[in-house]
């Protein structure tokens, strides 16, 4: 005879989405959603404060490993990181913000197929190096940018960084989501061997990485587009009436 299933500890997500939706502090919305949720499984209360001290005690580390890079990556900016990488690749005339992303892209996936998933991410990589390096491309073509162009240039070097990640590290076998995919399909009664699941996460990071490509090169003749019409020498003496701001 089957038992029904309790569904309310589900309600931690529903905590989660509404916490993101009114932007919380996000330690906040976890910690409250974790005791929601324990609440609603009817955990008494020295059990979730025995859980909740046995998660911090197991990462407490977790904090120091992410502050100490951040110090260096701040130290290297201040004496002009972002600066050099910027003048570097301004020298490099076949380069465009769309073909460095493209090679990011590529080497992003790579390294996360085969486990180096620390080699790149948003605080380490992207805002130090690709979405300067992004920016100076652009910049040596088309001159000085816009607001609005530099911020859509940066939103599509933290993009590829997560694209390159998320189907990169699907093809490594080690990965936890693999192991949990075949933990899960074992518990199913399908046997499945992690490598086969690695191997069938090839395909799919090849899509990912051709339509992104593809994408980038949308970026490119975008910004070709947008630039070379902003840039052009009638651009505006042909509208002198918005250059001035008289309507009459």
């Amino acid at each position: 005879m089957q038992t029904a299933v309790n569904l309310w500890p589900l309600i931690g997500v529903a905590v989660i989405i509404l916490g993101f939706v009114l932007r919380f502090n996000p330690m906040l919305i976890v910690a409250v959603a974790a005791i929601v949720t324990a609440l609603a499984a009817h955990f008494p209360p020295e059990k979730i404060l025995a859980a909740i001290g046995t998660g911090f005690i197991k990462t407490r580390n977790i904090p120091l490993i992410i502050l100490l890079p951040l110090a260096v990556i701040g130290l290297l900016e201040r004496h002009g990181l972002r600066e050099r990488a910027q003048t570097w690749i301004a020298g490099i005339q076949a380069a465009t913000a769309g073909r460095l992303l493209i090679v990011y892209l590529l080497v992003r996936e790579l390294t996360a197929a085969i486990g180096l998933t620390g080699l790149g991410g948003h605080p380490q990589m992207v805002r130090p190096l690709i979405a300067p390096m992004t920016e100076g491309a652009a910049e040596s073509r088309y001159g000085k940018l816009t607001d609005a162009v530099r911020y859509r240039l940066r939103a599509f070097a933290a993009a590829t960084d997560n694209v390159g990640l998320f189907f990169g590290e699907d093809i490594f076998v080690a990965f936890g989501a693999i192991v949990l995919m075949t933990t899960f399909l074992r518990e199913a009664g399908i046997e499945v061997a992690p490598i086969h699941v690695a191997v069938w996460g090839i395909p799919t990071a090849i899509c990912a990485f051709l339509i992104h490509g593809f994408r980038l090169h949308l970026l490119d003749r975008r910004l070709e587009r947008e630039m070379r019409g902003k840039n052009a020498p009638g651009a505006a003496s042909q509208n002198p009436t918005a250059a001035t701001g008289d309507e009459a």
